[in-house]
């Protein structure tokens, strides 16, 4: 692969506009379809205007090419087209990202995480839906398939689960776990017990691994790091707060996020 070099706005811009072109797309339909203006558009394709890297990462989407080859010098939009679209639109027809909820895994996998991670500091409810989106996109990303096919809600703070509050009165009334509420750093915060252990032949070995890497990499971040972190992600980035977060997202990850490029 050609390394990314140094291109003009107006290069940017015709590049652009010939992708855009070659997908059927007005400005206007391009414009809203990464919360723009008509005119913003028109600037950048005109090479007028600069385009920060959230814009380019979201045309790359919305236009399905690669930033490193659409950065290079030895660019090619036949080459684009030819080789690199019919690739992915194949792969991505064999997936079916639709959340679908499996109910008893999802309650495996946070049992599990509270038997490693319950008596952490930092555990409170919103660091642990963070590694519950971890471990649901990071497990989409590596095998393509879901995990626990639990959706996820984009919000200024991070990924929450949809209907948590409900799933977690579930499990508490099942005697699965224990609400309780403590102080951390001044403040109150909401943490869960196990009251059982996790029933681990529920999980494949694979999804055991990429659950391990999370709770062994992340466990111990604070939940402003975390939130930090979790806000920059490609599937964060490229959602709006209040949609659901699309799991075919993964696909247009860069390190250090990706698991796929490391």
């Amino acid at each position: 692969m050609e390394h990314p070099t140094i291109l003009s706005n107006q290069q940017i811009g015709t590049r652009l506009g010939e992708l855009r072109k070659r997908k059927g797309l007005s400005q206007a339909e391009l414009a809203k379809s990464i919360a723009i203006s008509r005119p913003s558009l028109a600037q950048i394709e005109q090479g007028n205007r600069n385009i920060d890297a959230v814009e380019l990462q979201k045309l790359a989407i919305q236009l399905g090419f690669s930033i490193d080859d659409f950065l290079s010098e030895g660019y090619s939009l036949q080459k684009n087209i030819e080789l690199r679209q019919p690739e992915k639109t194949i792969a991505a027809s064999e997936r079916d990202d639709t959340p679908t909820l499996d109910p008893d895994k999802l309650t495996q996998v946070l049992i599990y995480i509270l038997e490693n991670c319950a008596g952490k500091p930092n555990m409170n409810e919103r660091v642990l839906q963070h590694m519950l989106y971890f471990i649901d996109f990071n497990h989409y990303e590596v095998c393509e398939e879901q995990l626990s096919g639990a959706s996820y809600l984009k919000t200024s703070s991070g990924p929450i689960l949809r209907d948590f509050d409900h799933f977690i009165q579930h499990l508490l009334e099942g005697e699965l776990i224990q609400r309780v509420k403590t102080s951390f750093q001044g403040q109150t915060q909401v943490r869960y017990l196990p009251l059982v252990k996790a029933d681990l032949q529920l999980l494949k070995a694979s999804e055991k691994e990429i659950i391990d890497k999370v709770i062994d990499h992340m466990s111990d971040w604070s939940q402003n790091l975390f939130s930090q972190y979790v806000n920059n992600d490609m599937p964060l980035k490229a959602s709006k707060n209040g949609e659901v977060i699309g799991y075919e997202l993964v696909f247009y990850r860069e390190l250090p996020y990706s698991l796929k490029l490391v």
